[in-house]
């Protein structure tokens, strides 16, 4: 079979495009390779895939009218994983017509080739955020409550798109399933996140900025189990509706002081930390319920942040360090 996935130069991308590569799936890559962050990085992983029999990587903008719709007709496409955009709750306010084109245009480029083509089915990345700063108790944020007050552009941008796929499953009848990412992290991870700033800079004997003076917690998802959760969404049948979203985290919320103090144990090392204010955009905490994935799927997290933090670690002494000096 056919598999497009778009932003396959990306963290979760390259991950996915990789475990349906190595399955015997013909894997079609797309990405634009912009400079949110070092280019070199997303020049690596395409090398990473470039081994891979049955893996192509076509280099262009999603949001190219036509691209994707080309793609999908011209390469038979028939399933498409879309996990390409303008990621950042804080890039946002800074740079926001980037998530007007990336998340907004791409997202209906992609819906509008799903639409002229054979494609069975969509899965696509959406996001934790769309819950908002909002309370969340002891059982997570669930699919089934109001997603209707975010707190930065890039929340809205994701929660846009969910109602974009709600529509085209309505009107063309095309089989979508939303997987709202809660906090991912790994090898190979996008170098603007916090996990992976810190790592670098606690090496380095460098401050780190602790915003909210710490009192903040994210529920950490190990990468290898976001990719069990994307590949069991895309295989199990289709759920109860046309247009379904799903929770896909690990469940556990951790601390930023926690997750900062098991990075200094697996470096060795105490961080010079300089606490500071909340920033506009961030939430408090977040939390997933997860048990609507597990019921289609049997996802079951498997890899808690003290493993994890472990894991990345080595990838960056081993590799992610001499593709970023």
């Amino acid at each position: 079979m056919t598999i497009l996935v778009t932003g396959a130069a990306g963290f979760v991308g390259m991950h996915v495009a990789e475990r349906l590569a190595r399955r015997g799936e013909t894997v079609i890559g797309l990405d634009n390779f912009n400079a949110y962050y070092d280019p070199r990085l997303k020049i690596a992983r395409e090398q990473r895939l470039a081994a891979l029999p049955g893996f192509t990587m076509v280099r262009g903008d999603i949001a190219e009218e036509g691209l994707v719709t080309d793609i999908v007709r011209q390469r038979g496409v028939r399933r498409v994983v879309h996990l390409a955009a303008q990621a950042g709750v804080r890039y946002s306010l800074e740079n926001p017509f980037a998530y007007e084109r990336s998340n907004l245009a791409g997202h209906l480029a992609v819906l509008e080739a799903c639409r002229h083509g054979q494609v069975e089915k969509l899965v696509y990345a959406s996001s934790s955020s769309v819950y908002g700063d909002r309370p969340i108790g002891n059982q997570g944020f669930r699919e089934d409550e109001p997603s209707v007050q975010p707190v930065s552009l890039y929340a809205a941008t994701k929660r846009s798109c969910e109602l974009m796929s709600h529509c085209y499953s309505s009107l063309y009848g095309i089989p979508q399933a939303g997987l709202r990412f809660f906090t991912v992290y790994g090898p190979w991870g996008r170098p603007d996140m916090a996990y992976f700033s810190f790592t670098r800079k606690i090496e380095r004997g460098e401050p780190i900025e602790v915003f909210a003076e710490g009192r903040m917690a994210r529920d950490l998802t190990y990468i290898d189990d976001i990719v069990d959760g994307v590949i069991g969404v895309l295989d199990a049948p289709a759920g109860p509706g046309l247009h379904e979203v799903y929770n896909i985290g690990d469940s556990s919320p951790v601390g930023l002081m926690d997750m900062i103090r098991s990075l200094e144990r697996v470096l060795g090392r105490e961080a010079v930390k300089i606490m500071r204010p909340p920033q506009a955009g961030d939430v408090t905490s977040t939390f997933a319920d997860i048990s609507k994935i597990k019921a289609l799927t049997g996802y079951s997290p498997r890899i808690g942040f003290d493993e994890g933090a472990q894991r990345f670690v080595d990838w960056w002494r081993q590799e992610g360090r001499a593709i970023l000096q």
